[in-house]
């Protein structure tokens, strides 16, 4: 006979004989008559080539292979358990590589929360976290470097889910001795001659002219006169006096003493952290993520696929 006739019941049913020592009492554990465990063990010697067990009218011993192929069969059922657990996990989501892009200023929303919890009831999965531009993120999503990502108004994309997490308001970013810092709410228009510290549109398109719609409403277009890659970098400089800026509100968080950040009156345009992973991805691990993040972020979380 071929080894590949060889299947885990046969294992099971010379495992239990082997612990029992006994024909009769092997087959009650297994809940099966006697003649056919006996068949099944007889054919199992068989395809090895060998005898597993000394019978005798009085007792049943295990051979010397009979010995060594316990411990193996042993090793192969519990490799198998462990093989099959391990596969359920993958569906799961529980098991597997994770790798996730956010921008800098979702450090400022719910995310790290976020991630927290997700380490707690996920921590087998190996989370790679690295911090890009909305742009980089998604070209990233798009060459499949990245499984999944936060982005600051990212828009729509035929290749990628896309969804809105978190909206907040945009405020006026002024150094405190700025003739308006005292004031707690100012209009986009009383900025028009002002110089701006604002980020490049290569970081993101729609995050920066929804920015600067705040400007058009009031018929102009801020005049730019620093580039800086980071809202910190930003801060720094508007509260060092090269300029001021408008930004989401987030940023009150990391303001220092030297800049305030009025509200905007009449604002409509919110900024939005939105969620996005492949459209065609069918991965438990990234679902089981996007749950998450939806729930943290007071979203309704769907069903992992």
């Amino acid at each position: 006979m071929d080894d590949r006739d060889i299947e885990l019941r046969h294992l099971r049913y010379f495992i239990a004989v082997a612990e029992e020592l006994h024909f009769g009492r092997a087959a009650n554990r297994l809940h099966l008559a006697q003649p056919p465990l006996s068949q099944q063990i007889r054919k199992l010697e068989e395809i090895l080539g060998y005898p597993l067990f000394l019978r005798t009218s009085r007792a049943v011993k295990l051979t010397a292979a009979g010995e060594v192929f316990l411990e193996r069969a042993r090793r192969t059922l519990r490799n198998v358990h462990e093989d099959l657990a391990e596969a359920r996990s993958i569906g799961n989501g529980d098991l597997g590589f994770l790798r996730v892009g956010f921008i800098g200023s979702a450090m400022l929303t719910p995310l790290p929360a976020m991630l927290g919890q997700y380490r707690r009831l996920y921590p087998k999965v190996q989370l790679q976290l690295s911090e890009f531009h909305t742009s980089s993120i998604i070209q990233s999503l798009g060459r499949g470097i990245l499984d999944a990502g936060f982005l600051r108004d990212g828009g729509s994309s035929e290749a990628l889910h896309v969804e809105p997490l978190f909206s907040e308001p945009f405020v006026a970013v002024l150094p405190h001795t700025h003739p308006l810092a005292t004031r707690k709410v100012i209009s986009a228009a009383q900025l028009r001659d002002e110089p701006f510290v604002f980020f490049s549109p290569a970081a993101g398109s729609l995050a920066y002219n929804k920015t600067i719609s705040l400007c058009e409403e009031h018929g102009f277009r801020p005049h730019v006169v620093q580039e800086a890659p980071q809202w910190l970098t930003i801060l720094a400089l508007v509260g060092a006096g090269l300029g001021v800026s408008i930004a989401p509100a987030c940023v009150r968080r990391i303001a220092e003493p030297n800049i305030v950040c009025p509200s905007l009156r009449g604002a409509h345009v919110t900024s939005d952290i939105e969620l996005a992973y492949r459209s065609t991805e069918d991965r438990a691990v990234v679902h089981a993520f996007a749950n998450i993040a939806r729930t943290n972020f007071h979203r309704k979380p769907t069903r992992s696929r």
